[in-house]
């Protein structure tokens, strides 16, 4: 149910996927700086390099965007620069003069140091360049790269210079180049032809982006018509297929930063010198559009920081969280194995179907104390179903389509519609709601091969999937309900969060009133929860506002698993009604999509990442082993193994002829939260010799003071 909304937003919007081929980061050190010349400079012997592109494109794109530009700039000069007032968030009120004052005027007008961090402003709620001219009175805001504003803008306009340093040392055709969706870093595909990137062109990368960045190149902006456009990027199919498929109302706008002319909206930072610290992380293969019919291109990932220091802490971090790596933990300890006769479906071991079944447990104890009635859906409908969702003509091709008696059907990839035909299977009254149903049923969805990735994209998984339907008057405590569960179990998990009120975007479905007060209700509920929380204005789904929830683990990294997103359109597609209190009169629902694990598998991984491996008592697969001294007390070892097996623990015991330090030790790098060591002596006063996993200090219990222990620990989630 993760991502069950968000596929919904695919019914506006086209979505991409990339690959999965990873590469390891090498570290390199910058050049120094040249000039624009080297446009035209040969390439080293191990590039291949399209110079014939570069010199016929680069000269010809900035000839037409400097025509633009000084024909843009002198309309602009004569236009009347009449006096405007420009309002800060603390109420302060700065002068100004219109088509004339920039965001980055006021900032060196407020100080040196804003006006040196300041990387993007907020003109009345829409995101504007520092150096782009005020057009009338307005609320700024200005961003540094602490806010999510100005970190995304720093990612981007990263990217920039990425495609720039790609398209100098390889005459590359650039497609796209945005900040990642995960919110970390950023990436640019381009068509390469046969070339296939490694880490071996990272050097070269990072020291043409390092050379674009000491030369402060200045980000500039332009505004074009549709012609104009396909004339400035005609040598780039790529591009011209974007340009054609913009709507035809829409503002076309082009950024120049030194040699590289780009099709993009923007905004961007001030210019190139902002980055500091730039590193290329690894390359991918994509398909143009995220059709594996069309062109195959090149992902290079990359990351920034205005800073080396970050840069330098960043790489430490990803060392770090490879030495975690789920894949490898997974399989030291027994956990879980991929075949290649079920790509992308998983399968679990004895070991890790005991920490999967724990955390469905632990949610579905949450469901019974918080009022869910859990539910068992089908596993494949007919395409007609998918048809009134509107998932047939968006998402098939990310389904497995079977022919049964020469009609079509999909194996779900989501639990929404079903979970709709149950609401409708019988007349509802508003006494019935909220009504809460959740369903941990199989899902299927046909990523593609190059796609999968570990537990964290798979075909096949489970999600602690739940759908609330109620009345508009209950969103407020449902949604608060959801935001204290997923706060009760990230505690638990050892998880910090941060919370995102998504508002309504500019292209949405419903009226306005109706989202006015969804959005007043979310908002009533996220103060009453007392949580810090920020606005991020426009975000929201084009069917419903949403709250944004992400986790930071123990290795620094940010994930959304939990979701809470409101949505008017499916029970408006499904025809969903209830009777209200006048019996004559029928209601719609307001369906709220929400999930606290997500992905089972997605979450198993994350988990155990974050534990380093070191699974908590209460999650263990391995809580105990008892490792008898001689052979005279295995009988003994066998006995205390037995007690607490029949006590609902999981427990082992080692009788092999090891000597008992090798028995302790190996149970040390198994993870064995509690290693119990019996000998004669604790045979004869019915005790165990208990060592705790990464102690080296130990201490005699009996049995019952263990098992109570033990009790007690779970009940703590410890």
């Amino acid at each position: 149910m993760l991502q069950c909304a968000k596929i919904l937003a695919t019914l506006t919007f086209n979505c991409r996927r990339v690959s999965s081929q990873l590469f390891r980061c090498q570290n390199t050190k910058p050049s120094s700086a040249t000039n624009l010349r080297r446009i035209f400079a040969m390439p080293s012997p191990n590039q291949v390099k399209d110079e014939e592109y570069l010199n016929k494109v680069i000269p010809k794109r900035i000839s037409l965007f400097q025509s633009l530009q000084s024909e843009q700039q002198a309309r602009l000069q004569s236009l009347p620069h009449d006096p405007i007032k420009i309002t800060l968030p603390d109420g302060s009120v700065k002068e100004g003069k219109r088509w004339e004052t920039s965001p980055m005027d006021i900032a060196q007008g407020i100080s040196k140091s804003l006006a040196a961090n300041a990387l993007i402003s907020m003109v009345n709620g829409v995101l504007w360049d520092m150096t782009r001219p005020l057009e009338a009175d307005c609320d700024l805001k200005l961003f540094t790269f602490d806010s999510d504003e100005g970190r995304d803008t720093f990612w981007h306009s990263s990217a920039h210079i990425l495609g720039q340093a790609i398209e100098q040392q390889y005459g590359c055709k650039l497609c796209i180049g945005p900040c990642t969706t995960r919110g970390e870093g950023f990436y640019y595909d381009a068509f390469y032809g046969d070339l296939g990137l490694n880490p071996d062109h990272f050097k070269s990368i990072d020291s043409e982006a390092d050379k674009a960045a000491k030369e402060r190149q200045p980000f500039e902006r332009i505004e074009v018509t549709r012609d104009q456009a396909l004339e400035m990027f005609s040598d780039n199919n790529f591009k011209v297929e974007i340009i054609n498929d913009l709507p035809a109302d829409k503002t076309i706008t082009v950024y120049r930063c030194g040699p590289l002319v780009d099709l993009c909206r923007g905004p961007h930072i001030p210019n190139t010198s902002f980055v500091k610290g730039f590193g290329c992380l690894k390359a991918s293969s994509a398909y143009w559009r995220g059709n594996k019919d069309r062109e195959s291109l090149q992902r290079v990932y990359g990351i920034s920081y205005p800073d080396k220091k970050r840069l330098k802490e960043y790489i430490e971090l990803l060392k770090e969280a490879e030495k975690y790596d789920h894949r490898e933990l997974g399989k030291k300890q027994e956990l879980f194995f991929n075949h290649p006769l079920s790509p992308g479906s998983w399968f679990f071991l004895p070991l890790g179907t005991r920490i999967y079944n724990k955390l469905m447990e632990f949610i579905k104890k949450q469901y019974w104390d918080r009022g869910y009635q859990e539910v068992i859906s089908p596993n494949m409908y007919n395409m007609k179903l998918w048809e009134t969702s509107g998932h047939a003509a968006n998402y098939k091709e990310n389904m497995f389509l079977i022919d049964i008696e020469k009609q079509e059907f999909g194996l779900k990839p989501m639990n929404c519609p079903g979970h709709c035909l149950m609401f409708d299977h019988k007349v509802r009254s508003y006494r019935e709601l909220p009504l809460r149903l959740a369903d941990f049923g199989v899902l299927h969805r046909n990523e593609a091969s190059g796609a999968l990735t570990g537990l964290t994209r798979v075909r096949r998984f489970q999600q602690d999937d739940a759908h609330i339907f109620c009345r508009e008057s209950q969103i407020k405590d449902e949604v608060r309900g959801v935001l204290e569960f997923i706060d009760y179990a990230y505690r638990i998990f050892g998880f910090t969060y941060e919370l995102k009120l998504s508002t309504r975007p500019e292209k949405y479905l419903g009226d306005l009133a109706t989202w006015e007060k969804a959005e007043a209700a979310l908002t009533e509920a996220l103060n009453e929860f007392g949580k810090p929380w920020q606005i991020n204005e426009g975000d929201g789904a084009f069917y419903g506002p949403k709250i944004d929830i992400s986790v930071s683990d123990a290795l620094k990294r940010k994930f959304q698993c939990a979701t809470l997103q409101l949505d008017f359109q499916l029970p408006d597609r499904f025809n969903l009604g209830y009777s209200a209190e006048d019996e004559a009169k029928t209601e719609r629902p307001v369906m709220i999509h929400r999930a606290i694990l997500g992905s089972v598998e997605r979450m198993f991984a994350i988990l155990l990442e974050h534990y380093k491996g070191k699974w908590p008592f209460w999650l263990s697969p391995r809580q105990a082993i008892v490792c008898p001294v001689s052979e005279k007390s295995q009988p003994y070892a066998l006995q205390v193994r037995d007690h607490i097996y029949r006590a609902g623990y999981y427990v082992d015991v080692d009788t092999t002829d090891r000597k008992i330090q090798k028995k302790v030790r190996e149970a040390q790098l198994a993870q064995y939260n509690f290693i119990l060591v019996v000998g004669e002596e604790e045979a004869k006063s019915g005790q165990v010799s208990v060592r705790v996993r990464d102690q080296g200090d130990h201490s005699n219990m009996s049995i019952e003071d263990l098992l109570k222990h033990f009790k007690e620990k779970i009940e703590a989630f410890q």
